[in-house]
């Protein structure tokens, strides 16, 4: 995988991952908190009706009520409002817990009645149900005036259950101030038969009622009577507009962000130590190079660009270290080729220098013929160190390919006479063949072929030069008849100053060169040059050039 994908990949996967952690603790927060706070609200809803309820309920009137108002609001967080339809608003928990009064909220307001339902009896009379009705409101009117005075005194009052459903009041303690207070709430109390007889008539009202109509009728009128003497209901609002309500909680938040903070800093570390491994390698490794250690290699696994990278450092390291055996190589190797003859030239002028040796024309001729080749391999080496750095000059133009084989087969006659071997083109009829390049260097190249195997050819051999057009190219062929070449000497044909003479001895000729500067000469016109040897048989040296297309003529030189 590409190392840019992969990258965008766990960039792209850490940014999804903290999106989706982000979202799902909020979804989760949010939905568990507002849960919370539903049920906390309806716990807190529940508890403040039910003790504004008990209130009204036990001591028969709203006196004294904002201490509880306060106390609630201190304990559920609410902001409580009561008021009802007689007295208006009766307390407010803002300024009861010094703070100024708030607009309300908008929740709807909630009904709070403190007096009792009057439970009857199934199987009664309309006429004893009229009476306990009656006897009911009685009772009821009494006590509640009875609690609401002791309310009123500072006592304490009991409440129980008494039959019928209505509550039955007592004095539960004496508050601070002895029993006055109690003697006036009895008076109070006992002026509440002055209305029995009148309650006792809106029962007997309702006795011409159906039987099932009855109940609903009798409750209605205990209702009604006891109105003017209970507790009036309680309209209780909660809320205010600037409550704040529940928040986030922070703590998990942190603990999510700071999990994908870890994890994306350990993807960033995973990243950092997969890039900079092999970053540090490289360095090393080229660093070693610069020092000179040219087997220095880095490993380089994978298919990204990191690896592509390190592979590119191998080659490049690999193309030096062959650069530098070649040129070790080839400092051995001209040193070996120029060693003997000019040892054999100091040789002869020294003992020309003593009189040992008279100067004659043999000697004479023979000591310029050495330095004819030692200029020969001087001239040879600069054409080929001219041509392998791109530094060789060209003179292309359009090439007949027949007169370029004729003009090599005329140059080299007489050479291939003087050896016993017989020279001959074939395939060079009437036409043209035409190639584009340097005429010049294309008959160096091609004379170096033809003079190789002539001199590898024994007496009454034969070196044929072939020449053939098909599928855009053209193919210059050398065969000859002399020994082959071994296939394990195939490979090392082309290198400088190599022969098939282990000992390099100057009977074949030639400064070991020729075959080099030809496969460049040709390599620097696009060509190639094919080798088919076999021992015993002969070899075959085919130069291949493309012919050129329609248009192709310039003579402008270059350098390639």
């Amino acid at each position: 995988m590409s190392f840019r994908v992969r990258v965008f990949s766990l960039i792209l996967l850490v940014a999804v991952a903290a999106t989706a952690a982000t979202a799902w603790l909020t979804l989760r927060q949010a939905a568990g908190q507002l849960r919370e706070s539903a049920a906390a609200d309806r716990q807190s809803i529940a508890r403040i009706t039910e003790e504004l309820r008990s209130y009204g309920t036990t001591r028969g009137t709203w006196d004294g009520v904002a201490g509880t108002v306060r106390a609630l609001a201190e304990e559920t967080g609410q902001r409580i409002r009561i008021s009802t339809g007689s007295q208006g608003q009766i307390a407010d928990s803002d300024p009861l817990t010094g703070r100024d009064p708030r607009p309300g909220g908008t929740a709807p307001p909630l009904l709070v009645d403190p007096r009792p339902a009057l439970d009857l009896p199934e199987r009664f009379d309309p006429v004893s149900l009229g009476k306990v009705t009656g006897s009911m409101i009685h009772e009821y009117a009494a006590g509640v005036t009875y609690a609401a005075c002791l309310t009123r005194a500072g006592h304490t009052v009991a409440v129980e259950r008494g039959t019928y459903g209505v509550p039955v009041f007592t004095d539960g303690g004496k508050a601070p101030g002895g029993t006055r207070g109690s003697a006036s709430c009895s008076r109070a109390g006992s002026a509440a038969p002055a209305v029995v007889e009148e309650n006792f008539a809106a029962a007997a009202a309702c006795r011409s009622q159906a039987a099932t109509a009855l109940h609903s009728c009798l409750q209605r009128v205990f209702t009604e009577r006891t109105a003017a003497v209970g507790p009036q209901p309680l309209t209780v609002r909660l809320g205010a507009v600037d409550d704040a309500g529940q928040t986030l909680a922070v703590g998990p938040t942190v603990v999510v962000a700071a999990g994908v903070a870890a994890a994306a800093l350990a993807c960033a570390l995973l990243l950092s130590r997969a890039v900079l491994r092999p970053v540090r390698a490289l360095t090393a490794a080229s660093r070693g190079l610069g020092e000179g250690d040219l087997g220095r290699r880095v490993p380089a696994s994978g298919r990204d660009e990191i690896a592509e990278l390190g592979r590119s450092f191998n080659r490049m390291a690999d193309s030096l270290q062959g650069s530098e055996e070649r040129q070790r190589r080839l400092v051995g190797d001209i040193a070996h080729e120029l060693r003997t003859p000019l040892a054999n030239l100091r040789g002869y002028l020294e003992a020309l220098r003593d009189g040992v040796l008279a100067a004659d024309a043999e000697l004479l001729d023979s000591l310029h013929e050495e330095v004819l080749l030692q200029q020969r391999i001087v001239d040879d080496l600069q054409d080929l160190a001219l041509a392998e750095a791109g530094a060789l000059t060209y003179h292309r133009r359009t090439v007949d390919a027949r007169e370029l084989v004729e003009a090599c087969r005329t140059a080299h006659s007489a050479r291939a006479a003087a050896a016993g071997v017989t020279l001959d083109v074939v395939g060079a009829g009437p036409g043209t063949v035409r190639l584009h390049g340097d005429p010049d260097r294309l008959r160096q190249a091609l004379g170096n072929l033809v003079g190789n195997a002539v001199r590898h050819t024994a007496p009454g051999g034969g070196v044929r030069l072939e020449l053939a057009e098909r599928e855009e190219l053209v193919r210059i062929a050398v065969r000859d008849t002399g020994s082959g070449i071994p296939a394990a000497d195939l490979p090392r044909l082309f290198d400088r100053f190599w022969r098939a003479d282990a000992a390099r001895g100057r009977a074949t000729g030639g400064s070991g060169l020729g075959l080099s500067i030809a496969r460049q000469i040709v390599a620097d016109h696009h060509g190639a040059v094919e080798v088919a040897s076999e021992v015993g048989v002969g070899s075959v040296f085919t130069v291949v050039l493309p012919a050129p297309r329609d248009g192709a003529g310039s003579e402008a030189p270059d350098q390639r």
